[in-house]
Formats: structure tokens, C-alpha cells, sequence
């Protein structure tokens, strides 16, 4: 879908993605990050030069290849400056040294977007994205980690692997500037999830809130059941309006960075609370595995980590304030 036309694909706009996002997570299509990761989202490989898109681009399009990002490292999640991954040019080749932890789809990639600090002397500016076939001999594999979300990333670690000078994506240093992009999508990506899980728990809670008697009382009569739905309802229709609205201002070119922090933060959270009154509402059998109220819920939870912790996001977005305040 959002593949450009010129490629062969839809086009779609992030709104539009977002739209479709949602309802494909409410619906439980796309139920772990496996699914949304390991699909044929070019919005970094559309940089390849004419000589990568045969090897790389063309191929993920059309369903043959796969790839996974590596950023994050043991000792550098959140922070990219705290980097340890090197290349180190050796005349037509780049010499890899180092580790990238908690790979989502490691082991079903034929190669990853590698981000290696290619110039240490320049911060976020000297981090540079590899293209690296996962065949390349020093590449090698190791270890799962089983997360609550349910996916199984891998370790990657690089022992001088020889990479090409031409597998390099975009030029030099631009590698920071790739990986800000791809996950400022990823967030408004998590929010889309996270309401869609949301809408479709308070969807469930009414429907067996109205069947289930308690008492000769069908518990939808309840007050304190009708708060926790009418809380529900408001927590996801604002949501929706700042996802849409960052969406949006995503396609108009704007700036909205510090909004993709605000809304990955508040639906995260949001869907947690939301999930937890479901469960709640449900009784006994919203513990159960019969529902799949308790795997979201792990799920939505893993979030508040993933792709920037909470903390981090509301540092991070009063900090963004703090300076932009005349």
C-alpha cells in the first residue's frame, strides 16, 4: 500500500495507511509486529541508487525478499549516539564490526538496514545505513528474546564483515536521518494499533455487557459498567483525532515529530487503560486465552518500551516545548 506508483504499488498517503492500520489490527489481521515489519515497506529502500533497486528495492516489492532494521544495540536504544557498531573503510569495502539486539524478523531477512557509525567525530551525523545480506560471512546470528509481545527478535552481530562501499543507502551519514523517518512512522504505526485493539475491546465490552445478567440485572445497566464504556469511548475518539491530525500534517510535509511522540505516548497508554477495563468487564473470562483481551494487553503493554519508553516521550516532547517557547 504504501509502496509509490511508479513502483507498482497503491501510493497511500499516511493518513490513509493509518485508516487501513487500524482496521486491519481491529479486525486481528496483523496480529505481532511480524506481520507489519517483514512486509514491503520501501519508505527507506525508495533511496536505493539504480544499481540497489534490482537487488534490494525490486525484489521486496514484488514479495521475494525480506529485511530487518538494526539499530538498536545492547548499550544503545534509545540513545543513538551511544552507537558502538563501526565500518571502517578498506578501499572498495566497509569493514563491520559489532552487535544489534532485539532484531525484530532477523532470522526470515535476507538482509537488514544496518546503521553503523561510519564517522565518530560527527554524533547522530556520522551514522551511516548498510545495505548487508545476511549471507555476508561474518554475519552471523544468535539467540531469541520470547517478548510479551509474542515475536521472537534476534541478536546480529558483525565480525569484520566485508560490506561493499556500493551498498551504502543514501551517501554517507545520512544513516540518523533514515532511521528518524522509518520510526516516526512506526510510531503513528503503534498508535493505529493500539486504537484499533482499543475500539475493538470497548466494541466486545458493550456487546457482552448487554448479553451477561447479574442478579436479573443485565450488567450494561450498571452504572459503574457504563463509566468504564463512556471513559472508554472518549480515550479512543481523541486518539483517533491526534492520530489523523499527525498523519495529516505528516503529509502536508510539516514538521510533527514532537506530535508522533505525543500520540504514540497517549495511545499506548490509553490502550492499556481501555484493555484493562475490558478485562475487567468481562470478568473471569477476560482472563482467559478464549478472548484475545489478555494478548493484547501484553502486546499494548511491550509498547510503553518499544520505539521510545514513555519516560522517554514525555522527556523528550517537553524538552522540543521548552526550546520552541518564546
Amino acid at each position: 500500500m504504501d509502496t509509490p506508483k511508479e513502483y507498482g504499488g497503491a501510493g497511500f498517503n499516511q493518513l490513509e495507511l493509518c485508516v487501513v492500520w487500524v482496521e486491519l489490527y481491529k479486525a486481528g489481521i496483523l496480529p505481532n509486529r511480524d506481520l507489519a515489519v517483514v512486509g514491503p515497506d520501501v519508505r527507506i529502500l525508495v533511496h536505493c541508487n539504480e544499481q540497489q533497486r534490482e537487488r534490494y528495492l525490486f525484489p521486496v516489492i514484488r514479495g521475494e525478499r525480506r529485511w530487518c532494521f538494526a539499530q538498536t544495540e545492547p548499550d544503545a536504544g534509545t540513545d543513538p549516539a551511544a552507537m558502538k557498531t563501526r565500518a571502517v573503510r578498506e578501499g572498495d569495502v566497509y569493514i563491520l564490526n559489532g552487535t544489534k539486539r532485539f532484531i525484530t524478523a532477523a532470522r526470515k531477512s535476507d538482509f537488514a538496514q544496518v546503521m553503523a557509525v561510519t564517522d565518530p567525530g560527527k554524533g547522530a551525523r556520522g551514522i551511516t545505513c548498510f545495505l548487508v545480506d545476511m549471507d555476508t560471512p561474518g554475519v552471523s546470528i544468535s539467540g531469541e528474546f520470547q517478548k510479551m509481545m509474542g515475536d521472537r527478535p534476534c541478536q546480529i552481530s558483525f565480525d569484520n564483515a566485508r560490506v561493499p562501499a556500493g551498498n551504502i543507502l543514501g551517501g554517507l551519514g545520512r544513516g540518523f536521518e533514515f532511521a528518524q523517518k522509518w520510526i516516526t512512522i512506526g510510531r503513528l504505526g503503534q498508535a493505529a494499533k493500539a486504537l484499533g485493539v482499543a475500539e475493538r475491546a470497548v466494541e466486545m465490552s458493550a456487546r457482552y455487557a448487554r448479553e451477561r445478567v447479574i442478579a436479573g440485572e443485565r450488567l450494561a445497566e450498571q452504572q459503574a459498567i457504563q463509566a468504564m464504556l463512556a471513559d472508554s469511548l472518549v480515550e479512543t475518539y481523541a486518539t483517533r483525532l491526534m492520530l489523523h491530525d499527525a498523519a495529516m500534517k505528516m503529509d502536508r510535509g510539516e514538521e510533527m515529530r514532537n506530535e508522533s511522540y505525543m500520540v504514540k505516548l497517549f495511545a499506548n497508554e490509553m490502550a492499556g487503560r481501555v484493555l484493562d477495563r475490558a478485562i475487567q468487564i468481562h470478568g473471569a473470562r477476560g482472563l482467559t486465552r478464549a478472548l484475545p483481551l489478555e494478548r493484547w494487553y501484553l502486546d499494548i503493554r511491550s509498547r510503553r518500551i518499544t520505539e521510545g519508553a514513555s519516560e522517554v516521550m514525555r522527556w523528550v516532547i517537553a524538552r522540543n516545548y521548552l526550546r520552541e517557547l518564546k
